[in-house]
């Protein structure tokens, strides 16, 4: 079933809504970007159609969402500690396919990776219903059809939205009465079907190619390039590291809370071992950890796609302007060269 409705209807349906979910859809904050006078689009709660940003892609991902840059996870005293509570009103997000394909991915790091359930992802998971956001194709950082993220099932509702209103196509039916009375079109959903950037993961499955890899200087390129900021993680759709953090009310020191904070392996001292020890201690080396974990380890672990989704924000997001899908086509270039040279040397 699908439905054609302006923006005055539009705004009859969102407030239908609002009564069953809390409506979640990337939305502008001006003044609030990285550089002077500039705006941000980040996720955040929609009262209204002209809240939500549709023509533009947002600077941070719809994981935040689920699993916020800072949330406490439980309040402690001197005698028990008592864990943190979350509004449990459903909840609708307005994301692309690229966003939700990304969450996928985290609830296999956070939903039984182990053997083990993480409890605060999980009962924010339990709450989501995604809509599907229609894209006109990212812009020229993406590479989502390389990473096959560019189509999902996973959605209650589709949406394509232009300046006059949005077209809707509803999927599940428990969402049908919300459109009672709103003027009836058919709507199929379109996925992007190719990029202006085309991105090859590396072959590397052979052990020996990735020991050398490994040791390749194309990484050292990174140590006068990259700045260990994180930029590059804290945009990323897919990123789940994380530290903890306690915060102590007032003067006695056990009493507070302790929060989940976002972490990045691009920052110097996040790998840090007892004995003041770094197994990754320059930009070169954790730039490395992050692309290959991207481009090979979740792989080889969970057997099912890369861990990138190629929405490209990290790229975007960079003040030095290292591009991913650039980087990917030299770790290609690399594995060509020693494999050539493997060849030359009969290895």
């Amino acid at each position: 079933m699908g439905y054609s409705l302006n923006i005055t209807q539009a705004d009859a349906v969102l407030e239908r809504l609002r009564k069953d979910y809390r409506v979640f859809a990337p939305r502008r904050f001006p003044k609030q970007g990285r550089y002077s006078d500039t705006d941000i689009v980040r996720y955040a709660e929609v009262e209204r159609f002209s809240d939500i940003v549709w023509d533009v892609k947002s600077d941070y991902p719809a994981k935040e969402v689920l699993t916020p840059i800072q949330q406490t996870i439980f309040y402690f005293t001197e005698d028990e500690y008592r864990a943190s509570k979350v509004a449990t009103k459903p909840i609708l997000l307005l994301a692309r396919p690229c966003d939700i394909n990304a969450q996928k991915i985290q609830a296999r790091i956070y939903a039984g990776n182990g053997g083990y359930d993480d409890f605060y992802y999980s009962r924010m998971r339990e709450l989501v219903t995604f809509a599907l956001m229609e894209c006109g194709g990212g812009d020229d950082t993406c590479f989502c059809v390389s990473m096959g993220t560019n189509r999902t099932d996973d959605y209650a509702i589709a949406l394509r939205f232009s300046p006059e209103g949005v077209v809707v196509g509803v999927e599940d039916e428990s969402f049908a009465p919300y459109f009672d009375g709103m003027p009836q079109e058919d709507y199929t959903p379109a996925f992007v079907e190719e990029n202006e950037l085309k991105v090859t993961p590396p072959d590397l499955s052979d052990i020996e190619v990735r020991k050398a890899l490994k040791k390749h200087p194309m990484w050292k390129e990174f140590d006068s390039r990259c700045i260990s900021c994180g930029s590059c993680t804290v945009a990323c759709s897919t990123c789940t590291c994380f530290t903890t953090r306690d915060v102590i009310y007032g003067d006695n020191p056990e009493v507070g809370e302790r929060r989940r904070v976002s972490a990045s392996c691009q920052i110097e001292g996040f790998d840090q071992m007892a004995g003041q020890r770094e197994l990754r201690s320059t930009p070169g080396d954790r730039m490395r950890f992050k692309v290959l974990h991207k481009f090979y380890d979740y792989k080889a672990r969970f057997k099912e796609s890369h861990m990138c989704v190629g929405c490209g924000r990290c790229t975007h997001r960079c003040p030095e302007f290292i591009s991913i899908s650039a980087t990917v086509n030299k770790v290609n270039a690399a594995v060509e060269e020693i494999k050539a040279d493997m060849a030359r040397k009969g290895v």
